[in-house]
């Protein structure tokens, strides 16, 4: 679609409202096909899941992983400046730079899945706004964002990871999710970066100040985005609507970007039924909105990095469920003998 055409709130939701919903024809021949092959019933439980999962948000079968994209998104936050971080703001543009040349870890985990590595830095010289003192982002530049974000979902691509880089966005990934599943900034706020002590105190009591400041909007996950999220928070909402129409299915990385797709449960409440959640972070307001949005993630590993460090770490077992999906032989075709 023209991402152009979509760079409008009242745009954005037409095009949530017309989702297309689960491919049946083809998680049906999935399940007939899981039930066929040489092994036990359910012996390869969350992989059998995954593999029904690809085929019914692929619209195909069998279900095929070969060309990942990981999609990075940049920006930089106002509340930065408030000491809600142990990095100044400029730390984003220079991981940007360690990002384009290859030194970052991502790059590693992109390599070890070869997976595409996209990354799109979000007007960094123009930070978000202090979501304190008024709304973060303007509606035009919370569309945009999102429409910019869309075209990361190129043709070819058939599993879609999406991560972010912007110091203090774990303090926005915050106060969105409290916005949108209640609580206060002590119960959602983590060390990020590293905070702790009264640095932690202060990003607890900056996202409180953001929660009393624009409590009027939280009935509707764009206008949350608006006032509290960041510029690269809303390209990966606009990421995941665009892969929903074009049939890619996703894998969201950690804290912030879980709550950044968080936002479409407002306009339907199955919106994310093509998302997987790559891992858990060591992030504590990750798992407890994992817990809030019904996802169990991938992987648990302690991880706290961003950039789509978790979300490219768990591409490989996604394409081992496709794999053995497709390639593994049936009963019939081995002269196994199956269950009576």
């Amino acid at each position: 679609m023209d991402t152009q055409s979509a760079a409008s709130f009242a745009e954005l939701r037409r095009v949530v409202a017309e989702f297309p919903g689960p491919d049946l024809a083809s998680a049906t021949l999935a399940a007939e096909r899981e039930g066929q092959l040489t092994k036990p019933t359910g012996a390869l439980a969350r992989l059998e899941e995954i593999a029904a999962w690809l085929a019914t948000w692929q619209a195909k079968h069998p279900p095929q992983v070969n060309h990942p994209r990981v999609a990075v998104f940049a920006g930089n936050h106002g509340v930065a400046d408030l000491g809600v971080s142990a990095y100044p703001k400029e730390v984003t543009q220079q991981m940007v730079l360690n990002f384009q040349a290859g030194g970052a870890a991502i790059n590693q985990l992109c390599k070890n899945a070869d997976a595409d590595l996209r990354v799109y830095e979000m007007c960094l010289d123009q930070p978000s706004r202090d979501f304190t003192q008024g709304a973060a982002l303007s509606e035009e530049e919370t569309a945009r964002a999102m429409a910019y974000g869309m075209m990361s979902v190129e043709p070819g691509i058939d599993l879609l990871c999406v991560g972010e880089m912007g110091i203090a966005n774990t303090t926005s990934a915050a106060a969105i999710a409290a916005a949108l599943f209640g609580g206060s900034g002590a119960d959602w706020a983590g060390p990020g970066t590293g905070v702790k002590g009264a640095q932690l105190s202060r990003k607890a009591e900056v996202i409180d100040l953001g929660l009393a400041r624009h409590r009027a909007a939280f009935s509707d996950g764009f206008e949350i985005m608006r006032c509290l999220g960041g510029h690269e928070l809303a390209a990966i909402a606009g990421a995941i609507i665009a892969a929903r129409i074009a049939r890619v299915p996703v894998l969201l990385d950690g804290f912030a970007t879980t709550a950044a797709a968080s936002i479409l449960l407002k306009s339907d409440a199955h919106a994310l039924d093509h998302c997987l959640v790559a891992h858990c972070s060591a992030e504590p307001g990750h798992r407890r909105l994992l817990e809030k949005i019904g996802k169990q993630p991938l992987l648990d590993l302690g991880m706290r990095l961003g950039e789509a460090s978790g979300a490219a770490l768990a591409i490989p077992i996604v394409r081992a469920a496709a794999m053995c999906h497709a390639g593994m032989a049936t009963f019939a075709e081995a002269g196994v003998s199956n269950k009576d």
